[in-house]
């Protein structure tokens, strides 16, 4: 493995680095064989093996469905203090057209936004905390499955994750094809927007092309709405506030009948705010706009609204913590402290509506171009250059969070005052 490019302080970096060939191989593994939302189980299984043989306190099994959680616990553990670390492990449902060695082995299925480099980094995280336990108190590593969609954080608390891990905060980080290696970005805010899911069914009158005055045309009636709906965000929401409305997809007739007007038509889109307030009225403004204009033109519409993921927002104190962490790792340069947020979405923001937490961005698009393709592209592949700096990013995050005794000077900020008794965790693999 080539040599980094940028440097990297302290000694996690170094000691993950001797096995960064280790950690490419379980990468690029993961990538060749990716699965889908709560059907990790090939994946599941490569992280238990991976832990046991670093030596990990304990590993606990099916919690939200095939997420994985291990304990470690510090040289010292008197602070009773606990900080969680998350990855999520799925794919996606796309086919994947590149062409190296370890390129998806299942059609239809690819890991397009790198969850096999965050799992990478978190396991290489786990060998290191296992290896060395330099800090007070308890390590929760968490694994999880289907974020693509599927809510698996979600279902990961619904299943008791933080009442068996009472952490006191939360991190997780995310690889950005836009900045470069050696980077880090965050905020003390909103990080990703929510994500809804909004569905028109309008219905109107079918009939012959040639006669449509005899007929509600609803393929018409969808195409103002289409047009009517963008007036929301120029004109309701506050021009310091953000908001996307995108209308992706319409369903309307036969493509072989055409002469028939038909009598339903369907669109489909998304909604992405930050605000729950402008989130509301969006939502609220949907309803009377397309009902609205579906009546002025004869027909009628309804709006289904559903609120699938709600915004990632950060909370002060963890992502001011996770901003000095990165610092002493990158050097001050190399850290965006208020990095512009995302209108894409992320379901770490269930974990941060339950505990206090930050979500981060790890540079890893170089000059060459290699790891500079963005997400959800066919082309992707996570840049294996960076997964020692990841790795040892989580991995300071604990040690900084929880400083062994000696070393009490080290940042606390971002742990909450109340320091819950951690409740014994049964193994389950």
């Amino acid at each position: 493995m080539s040599k980094s490019r940028y440097k990297v302080h302290g000694p996690a970096f170094a000691h993950i680095a001797a096995f960064h060939p280790e950690l490419t191989a379980l990468r690029r593994d993961l990538h060749a064989h990716p699965e889908l939302g709560f059907e990790e189980v090939y994946t599941a299984k490569r992280v238990v093996e991976s832990l046991k043989v670093c030596g990990v306190d304990e590993v606990h099994t099916g919690i939200g469905k095939t997420g994985v959680v291990a304990v470690i616990r510090g040289r010292q553990t008197g602070s009773g203090r606990m900080i969680g670390l998350r990855a999520d492990m799925d794919a996606l449902p796309m086919t994947e057209h590149n062409d190296f060695a370890w390129k998806s082995g299942r059609p239809g299925m690819m890991h397009g936004c790198g969850h096999d480099g965050h799992t990478a980094m978190l396991v290489g995280a786990a060998r290191y905390l296992a290896e060395t336990r330099q800090f007070d108190g308890t390590a929760v590593l968490i694994f999880q499955p289907g974020e693509e969609g599927f809510a698996g954080a979600k279902a990961m608390i619904e299943d008791g994750l933080f009442e068996r891990f009472p952490v006191n905060s939360v991190f997780a980080m995310h690889n950005w094809p836009q900045m470069r290696p050696g980077t880090v970005g965050v905020n003390p805010g909103p990080m990703m927007a929510s994500a809804d899911r909004i569905t028109i069914e309008v219905t109107g009158k079918g009939g012959h092309g040639a006669h449509p005055y005899a007929a509600v045309d609803p393929v018409l009636v969808a195409a103002h709405i289409i047009t009517a709906v963008q007036s929301i965000v120029s004109r309701n929401v506050r021009a310091i506030d953000s908001a996307v409305i995108s209308l992706c997809s319409m369903q309307a007739g036969d493509p072989g009948a055409f002469s028939v007007i038909p009598g339903t038509a369907r669109l489909i889109g998304t909604v992405r705010t930050f605000n729950p307030e402008v989130q509301a009225m969006v939502e609220k403004r949907l309803h009377e706009v397309c009902s609205g204009v579906a009546l002025g033109l004869g027909a009628s519409a309804h709006l289904n609204y559903e609120r699938i993921y709600p915004a990632t927002i950060n909370t002060r104190d963890e992502a001011r913590f996770a901003m000095e962490v990165a610092q002493r790792l990158v050097g001050h340069e190399h850290v965006d402290r208020n990095m512009d947020p995302s209108m894409g979405a992320e379901d770490f923001s269930f974990m941060l509506q339950v505990k206090p937490g930050a979500y981060l961005r790890l540079g890893q698009g170089a000059d060459n171009g290699q790891g500079a393709c963005f997400l959800h592209n066919s082309r992707y592949d996570f840049n294996d250059e960076v997964l020692p700096l990841g790795a040892a990013l989580h991995a300071s995050l604990i040690e900084q969070g929880m400083p062994l005794a000696s070393e009490a000077s080290a940042p606390r900020q971002a742990l909450s005052q109340s320091t819950p008794s951690p409740t014994p965790a049964r193994s389950d693999a």
